[in-house]
């Protein structure tokens, strides 16, 4: 059995003003087996979809999760949430009979189970109506036994958790929880053999206090301080109560349960230990509830920010024993780009502008050489792609270290924005931007400008020299370079195509940045004769590899004169960018505005 599917109406952010269309759900969000893990912005409604599973099914600890007014969207009085469980076993369905939805007929049926939570609320008296949990296959549901429902209780981790106070040995404490309902120890009475190992050691203890070993025989020395201690404190026991009454030392309690609330969990050979260490061990014992022997309810693990007090290494550790969990199901969300990366990328959901969009084949536009690609190469620095408000996609490095220089001259600040420019090290820029094309609606609202050279040549070596090629003939291939990249454009994808050669080489044509262009070039390739012919020589050294120009350098240092000259006054600035009137460079200024939503 595992959660197939959440729909949600009117929870939180995932909702309008309108009434309830029962056809129309605000998320409609489908889970797989194994593992799923949320991820994208801040606000993007990770939490939300947490939370409305962890309301609907409550958790295996103490906690008390119940509605609260703002779960409602703004200005709603009604709220709904749906959960459906498919491949329910035989000793699973039976736990549901009378609730069971079918798929299928004759031998070939598929018993599911679909819950319901719909709320109201009084938005004069703000009040909430005391509704319940149902299940059914109609609208309204039937309500839920609280012996079904105890079958269907998931394992919470919270995010920030404190793993330390969760451990320690104390009445009631989560621990103790956690064994309680181990095979090891739940139905457990007297007879559990820690019982009588602790019923040793109180009279261990009990002879030490009254100055006798276990053999009944009288201590001597240094032992006996502990039959005196005893002594002063009941001879205070006797002035306060009466002359029958005296201490006894030992662990209170004599049944299993006060004996587990005196256990503690470590790391053998631990000293010390760290946040990081604990939230592990933590995990570890709270996982205890998914794997649980001869147990036929669901094993469904929620856990909010996987990466809490975790450095990177050992966060790819966990994801990666994670991910080869069988027979369980876990839900989890994540800010960090290292999980990301490390992640298959079907088992990723990216939730976006209020909508949340599984990776899966079955979704998106990639093929299965897009995956194999990704997977391999989708590593920490190109994953921050999944958390962005937009995307800007280019082919090196020279690109990556400008533009944001550009976007702040032309007054856009791409980290306050939140877009992230993504370097993917070459122009296979589809297995990339096909993360965000969905094969059916809804599509992606995330706005990704691909940046890419038109790479046709404005020079040709001819011998032993290098000769302009005709410019209609430029012109015309150029032309036709940028109509097929602008055919690639779909969806929340717009290509932006260099009108000329290469970055540089529309650097050097820009009516904005020449001058700045040919200095940086002449301050860093210094025995290169510029003077005779700029473009020529410019054109040789993005041609021959053995004069190759140094373009991470360039890039370097003319974002640095873009960036000082922004630091003066407006009065005394020499760099200012013509964004109407610059054809050269327009193509990264459109790409800038549309990743910015400008």
């Amino acid at each position: 059995m595992y959660l197939s599917n959440l729909k949600l109406w009117n929870f939180r952010k995932f909702g309008d003003i309108s009434s309830i269309d029962m056809d129309k759900p605000n998320l409609n969000l489908n889970f797989t087996t194994g593992i799923n893990v949320l991820i994208g912005e801040n606000d993007s409604g990770k939490s939300a979809i947490i939370d409305s599973i962890k309301i609907t099914l409550k958790t295996h600890s103490f906690e008390w999760f119940r509605l609260d007014w703002d779960d409602f969207y703004d200005g709603s009085e009604r709220l709904r949430i749906e959960l459906r469980f498919d491949n329910l076993s035989d000793e699973e369905a039976k736990n549901f009979t009378e609730w069971l939805g079918w798929i299928g007929e004759g031998d070939e049926a598929k018993p599911f189970l679909r819950l319901i939570y719909d709320a109201s609320r009084n938005l004069n008296d703000r009040y909430i109506y005391p509704t319940e949990i149902k299940a059914g296959v109609d609208e309204s549901g039937y309500q839920l036994t609280a012996e079904a429902r105890e079958y269907l209780k998931t394992t919470y981790l919270k995010p920030l958790r404190d793993a330390k106070s969760e451990l320690i040995p104390r009445k009631n404490s989560r621990l103790t929880q956690i064994l309680q309902g181990h095979e090891a120890f739940k139905g457990k009475g007297e007879d559990h053999r820690l019982v009588s190992l602790f019923r040793d050691f109180n009279e261990e203890v009990k002879n030490y206090f009254v100055g006798k070993n276990k053999e009944g025989e009288d201590l001597e020395g240094e032992d006996l301080k502990g039959s005196e201690l005893k002594k002063e404190i009941d001879r205070f026991i006797e002035a306060f109560y009466e002359a029958n009454k005296e201490s006894n030392f030992g662990v209170l309690g004599n049944n299993l349960k006060n004996i587990l609330e005196k256990l503690e969990l470590s790391i053998k050979d631990e000293l010390n230990p760290g946040l990081g260490t604990l939230n592990r061990l933590f995990m570890a014992s709270e996982l205890l509830h998914l794997q649980k022997k001869n147990w036929s309810g669901l094993r469904l693990g929620l856990i909010e920010e996987l990466e809490a007090h975790l450095h990177p290494q050992a966060q790819m550790q966990i994801i990666e024993a994670l991910q080869n969990e069988k027979n369980i199901q876990l839900i989890l969300t994540t800010h960090s780009p290292n999980l990301a990366s490390k992640l298959n990328l079907e088992n990723l959901i990216i939730c976006n502008d209020n909508n949340a969009f599984p990776m899966g084949t079955a979704y998106t536009e990639l093929d299965s050489d897009n995956y194999k690609f990704l997977e391999k190469f989708l590593d920490t620095t190109k994953a921050n792609l999944f958390f962005a408000k937009g995307v800007i996609l280019v082919e090196g490095w020279a690109e990556e270290i400008l533009i944001p220089s550009i976007a702040k001259a032309i007054g856009i600040n791409l980290t306050e924005k939140g877009i992230s420019i993504v370097n993917i090290g070459n122009t296979g820029f589809d297995h990339y931007s096909k993360v965000y094309l969905r094969k059916e609606k809804p599509y992606m609202t995330i706005p990704v400008a691909v940046i890419t050279d038109s790479d046709i040549r404005e020079y040709e070596k001819n011998g032993d020299d290098y000769v302009k090629r005709d410019d209609e003939t430029i012109q015309n291939e150029t032309q036709a370079a940028i109509d097929s990249n602008d055919a690639k454009s779909k969806q929340c994808i717009k290509y932006h195509t260099a009108p000329n050669w290469t970055l540089e080489y529309s650097l050097f044509k820009s009516t904005s940045l020449k001058s700045t262009f040919q200095s940086v070039c002449k301050s860093i390739h210094t025995g290169t004769d510029w003077n005779t012919d700029f473009e020529k020589m410019l054109a040789i050294k993005l041609i021959d590899k053995n004069r190759k120009l140094n373009k991470t350098e360039v890039a370097y240092r003319l974002a640095t004169a873009l960036d000082e000259d922004l630091q003066k006054k407006p009065e005394e600035q020499t760099i200012v960018i013509d964004t109407d009137n610059d054809e050269s460079i327009k193509y990264l200024i459109k790409a800038i505005r549309y990743a910015a939503g400008n």
